[in-house]
């Protein structure tokens, strides 16, 4: 059965030199006489016939009765493009969440257990840049994010983000700044900016952590911060006192931007940008527009991609297009309600999507326009077409790789580069 599964896997590998693998997109249709592939290994998670202008997903919703909000909003058709090359740049990473590109052509990599390394162009793994702060390294969490500061190449500064316990039982997300030596590969200058309240129970409520770093084009951050629930979920999203479950826009110095819409509000914090977010995996800015972008963790069902806009409420845990864990409703079981948002596109059954990037590279011309989507469920790195907010296409890409994409970044010469769980960097080029 394997053998015969591999005949018709839907991508096709021939043969380069060592480390490079040939990889075209997934051929449309099911061979004659073939019965289509059902869930499997060799695929994903997910049951994945793909049939150019049909949804990559044919199971049901999770939720029974769910239907989307608006045309469009699920399951966009799939749509092959571009052949590429992948090569694996390293695989010796131990637990990857994050990187960055230098302006010396390195990669800045961050491994959730609490270590920073850099990549060289011939492929050497740096040993663990010094003065990386301890950090609580248990589940979904540890050393998280990093990001450059605008003005790197001056003043060498960058963010990340991390798991601090507090006292003897809790831990809370931080953001922290350093100068980065790159001759001696040591931070200096270490500083928290910023501290998630309130801190919780570090090993009970561990998941939902949120983490992501996003620099807007006036220097400012974005940071998500995830809600930190169990099963069934609690309201902190929708609560304004807390950071939890929320976007948070702060400056350089970790206090909040100037414009942050609850400012000088009673009974909210400052630093809040947006809310009703459940466990947001992913940001970015848009590189032609400069908006910011985000993807989140739905339960089971209800994975999402947002644009989120200042004070505006996203919904979590009110509104959900999917069910909680063990099978019951969330709440009332409603996925709308006036006041608060839609998504612009959400996954059920879910993906787990994770880092995202915008694609405005020239190496891939079909690509123009994209966003790339890690995918930890769904073991894959999915691309959507966009016009506009509108998702119109969507591609699954490295599924004969069955890793788990934590990351994906855009090179400065346009390839496009993915950080797999299982400690491997892969490039992407043409074919």
């Amino acid at each position: 059965m394997k053998s015969r599964l591999l005949e018709v896997c839907v991508v096709c590998l021939t043969i380069l030199p060592a480390g490079v693998i040939a990889q075209t997109a997934p051929p449309t249709g099911t061979p004659p006489g073939v019965k289509p592939l059902v869930p499997d290994k060799i695929l994903t998670d997910f049951n994945a016939v793909l049939v150019e202008g049909q949804p990559i997903e044919r199971r049901p919703p999770e939720k029974a009765d769910d239907k989307p909000a608006f045309p469009g909003q699920t399951r966009a058709p799939f749509h092959r493009t571009a052949p590429f090359n992948v090569k694996i740049l390293t695989e010796k990473l131990r637990s990857p969440w994050s990187f960055a590109f230098l302006p010396d052509g390195k990669v800045l990599i961050t491994e959730k257990p609490g270590s920073m390394r850099l990549l060289d162009s011939n492929g050497t793994l740096s040993k663990p840049v010094a003065g990386v702060p301890a950090v609580f390294n248990f589940g979904q969490v540890g050393l998280l994010d990093v990001a450059l500061d605008r003005d790197f190449a001056a003043n060498h500064r960058i963010f990340f983000t991390y798991s601090e316990l507090v006292g003897d039982t809790d831990s809370n997300i931080v953001v922290a700044r350093a100068i980065f030596d790159e001759a001696a590969d040591a931070l200096e200058k270490v500083e928290v900016i910023f501290r998630a309240r309130p801190a919780l129970p570090a090993k009970t409520l561990v998941d939902n952590q949120g983490g992501r770093i996003a620099i807007g084009r006036d220097g400012n951050l974005f940071v998500t911060i995830g809600d930190r629930s169990n099963s069934p979920p609690w309201d902190m999203a929708q609560k304004l006192d807390t950071d939890l479950g929320k976007i948070i826009h702060i400056t350089p110095d970790g206090a909040p931007a100037a414009g942050n819409p609850f400012i000088g509000k009673a009974g909210a914090l400052p630093e809040i940008w947006s809310y009703g977010h459940r466990s947001e995996e992913g940001l970015a800015i848009h590189p032609v527009t400069g908006q910011l972008w985000e993807n989140e963790n739905g339960p089971r069902g209800d994975d999402k991609l947002l644009r989120p806009r200042a004070g505006a409420n996203y919904g979590w845990p009110v509104i959900v297009h999917g069910i909680d864990y063990p099978g019951e409703p969330i709440g009332q079981g409603i996925t709308e309600k006036e006041g608060l948002e839609q998504s612009l596109y959400y996954w059920d059954p879910v993906i787990a999507p994770s880092g995202m990037a915008f694609y405005n590279g020239n190496l891939f011309p079909q690509w123009k326009g994209s966003v790339f989507i890690g995918s930890l469920r769904g073991r894959m790195l999915d691309r959507l077409s966009l016009s506009g907010d509108k998702v119109v296409n969507e591609e699954p890409l490295l599924l004969d790789m069955h890793n788990r994409v934590r990351d994906v970044r855009i090179g400065p010469e346009g390839a496009v580069y993915v950080l797999t769980d299982n400690g491997k960097l892969l490039q992407l080029t043409p074919k």
